[in-house]
């Protein structure tokens, strides 16, 4: 951001996971409204695990969707072409396909967590959203973590230190108790202001309402 930038800023707290679609759905919508309304964003992600006990070896996403929540094969299908096609309108790519899989994700975590250290969380959160829905890769796979770690900027040794040391995994944790502390059950959860809670993709509209809102209590 140019220091002469006299634009607004509104802090935004995107409680997520990288591999919830909805989050990055919800993400794109949001960042068509702060252009709209011409207001910078301090954003901030924080950690949530849609599977927190998924093993090593993930799961085949079809069979995982139909077995958590009752979906049959035929409406796991018709969302994903859902998904694509939202994608498509926010300039994002979905490449679902048969072998799609969900993966656990605490790895990724404990390095967005230390990428905020760095500066570097925003940029870092994205690669992974693509790794994993653009790509296909596996985003439980230490390499392909470090690969999103050079995308970003930022030291694929230094992040690899990370993970073995584990010195982030105890912050992550105490941040996933405190949004489930403050009812966060469900992704994604946006806090506008410190005050004002979404939960779920809204909608562009619905986002710069929110933020309209924000730029009058703070004018």
């Amino acid at each position: 951001m140019p220091e002469t930038d006299t634009r607004p800023i509104v802090q935004i707290d995107i409680v997520s996971d990288v591999v919830c679609p909805w989050c990055i759905v919800g993400f794109r919508q949001l960042d068509l409204a702060l252009q709209q309304q011409n207001v910078l964003a301090k954003l901030r992600w924080h950690p949530f695990e849609l599977n927190p006990t998924m093993p090593r070896e993930g799961q085949n996403l079809r069979e995982h969707i139909v077995e958590k929540y009752g979906s049959t094969p035929e409406q796991s299908q018709q969302v994903r072409q859902r998904l694509t096609q939202l994608g498509v309108e926010l300039g994002f790519t979905f490449n679902f396909n048969d072998d799609s899989k969900i993966v656990n994700t605490f790895a990724a975590h404990q390095l967005l967590d230390w990428a905020e250290t760095q500066g570097r969380q925003h940029p870092l959160k994205l690669a992974l959203f693509k790794a994993y829905f653009t790509d296909q890769q596996d985003v439980s796979d230490v390499e392909v973590l470090l690969d999103a770690i050079q995308t970003a900027g930022l030291d694929r040794d230094a992040a690899r230190a990370v993970l073995d040391s584990g010195t982030h995994a105890g912050p992550v944790r105490d941040k996933q108790q405190f949004w489930a502390n403050h009812g966060i059950s469900g992704v994604p959860s946006m806090v506008f202001g410190g005050k004002y809670l979404l939960t779920g993709a809204q909608g562009t509209d619905t986002y710069a309402q929110v933020l309209e809102r924000c730029l009058t209590e703070i004018a």
